[in-house]
């Protein structure tokens, strides 16, 4: 009677192990992925913004805002600097002058990518700080070709107010000081976003 009493007993605690371990491989068995209802996350009708500024790229002087970081062997020096990489914090301005209102910066590297040309991969974030763009960026990743009038990189993402954006910034030097290698570079940034 005990022998059949404890074969029933195990039993039930078998079962009661079967099921409870149906039930938590159930809670653990999460979807990977699923559709989310753009409304619900505040995701609007999609507009495009024009965004218009100057970007100061200092890198003489006490208080640089490019800094070489890394650059080829001297037995590798190429006369495009190949292999060069810069880790900027650039203020970016409304109007040219180094004096004018601050509404972001550029913070990110830019290396020199062309064995042929002055070939820049850019790598940054604009990051707003004025206005109703006030702690959003917009993130670049491209080439830029320095010496050629107009510039084009893709914008490829962002962050608060430009969460999803998607666009392009044309870049366009405004001054290049050859004896100190400052630049200003106009940007005119066109972006989707919502």
């Amino acid at each position: 009677m005990a022998s059949k009493s404890l074969s029933h007993l195990t039993s039930i605690i078998l079962t009661i192990i079967f099921f409870s371990s149906l039930q938590i491989s159930s809670l653990v068995k999460a979807d990977f992925s699923r559709n989310l209802i753009p409304e619900k996350h505040g995701l609007k009708q999609e507009k495009l913004s024009h965004l218009h500024f100057f970007f100061h790229d200092i890198v003489s002087g006490p208080n640089p805002t490019a800094i070489r970081v890394a650059r080829a062997p001297t037995t590798n020096m190429s006369s495009t600097g190949f292999g060069a990489v810069v880790m900027i914090d650039d203020p970016l301005t409304v109007a040219p002058e180094n004096n004018s209102k601050i509404v972001g910066r550029a913070q990110g590297i830019y290396a020199l990518a062309s064995q042929s040309e002055a070939g820049l991969l850019m790598v940054l974030n604009f990051v707003f700080t004025e206005g109703k763009y006030n702690g959003s960026t917009l993130s670049v990743l491209g080439r830029n070709a320095v010496f050629s009038k107009v510039r084009e990189m893709p914008i490829v993402e962002g962050s608060g107010v430009f969460r999803f954006a998607r666009g392009y910034a044309q870049a366009k030097t405004h001054t290049f000081n050859l004896k100190t290698g400052d630049a200003v570079v106009e940007y005119n940034v066109y972006v989707f976003h919502y």
